[in-house]
């Protein structure tokens, strides 16, 4: 049985939330570069050194969800329906990410902001490296196989960068099918034994 959360808990919790919103709210209509981190401790109504508790960099403020897209991609793999494959269960999970990224204007601006600024474009790589490794040992332990092994790295890879082809493709659906049939016929082919 779980604790219920504390009423300090939920004012950080609650405190981290404006500060999140504040930010992107600030960056989409002001542009990233145009806005200080000052200007977004005000808009939430704290103080900056209450900012950085929450938030190591300015960039983390885009960054908000990047530990919970992390753990839904393991449980992703680690929770998926028994007798299906690592790359069905991955396909399932990227088509509904890209889906609910299509249609989401706001989730649509702020990738346009990544995109467009470069700060933001190589957090957003360094923050994709370390999802690819996560996932890819994920993979790994659920096919019994050393944490570096090559073919679980490739799935990782291949599954996050699909994401990208997937959301911006005129029939979603169709390209996870693509893309996910061709990598279910190569892990088919050369996956750990025991995957």
């Amino acid at each position: 049985m779980s604790e219920p959360i504390g009423r300090r808990e939920r004012k950080k919790a609650q405190t981290r939330q404006a500060l999140a919103d504040a930010a992107l709210r600030l960056f989409l209509e002001r542009g990233y570069d145009a806005v200080g981190v000052k200007d977004v401790a005000n808009a939430a109504d704290v103080a900056v050194t209450t900012l950085f508790k929450h938030f190591p960099s300015k960039e983390a403020l885009v960054f908000d969800l990047e530990a919970d897209i992390e753990a839904a991609l393991v449980s992703a793999v680690r929770d998926r329906t028994p007798g299906q494959s690592i790359p069905a269960a991955l396909r399932d999970h990227i088509l509904e990410w890209a889906v609910r990224i299509a249609a989401d204007e706001q989730a649509a601006g702020m990738r346009r902001m990544v995109e467009e600024t470069p700060a933001l474009s190589e957090y957003a790589r360094r923050m994709w490296v370390r999802h690819e490794t996560v996932l890819a040992h994920a993979i790994a332990e659920e096919c019994g196989a050393p944490a570096d092994d090559l073919a679980c790295a490739a799935l990782a890879r291949f599954a996050l960068e699909s994401g990208r082809l997937v959301e911006r493709h005129a029939d979603p659906h169709e390209a996870a099918d693509v893309i996910f049939g061709l990598l279910e016929e190569g892990w088919t082919a050369r996956r750990p034994a025991a995957g």
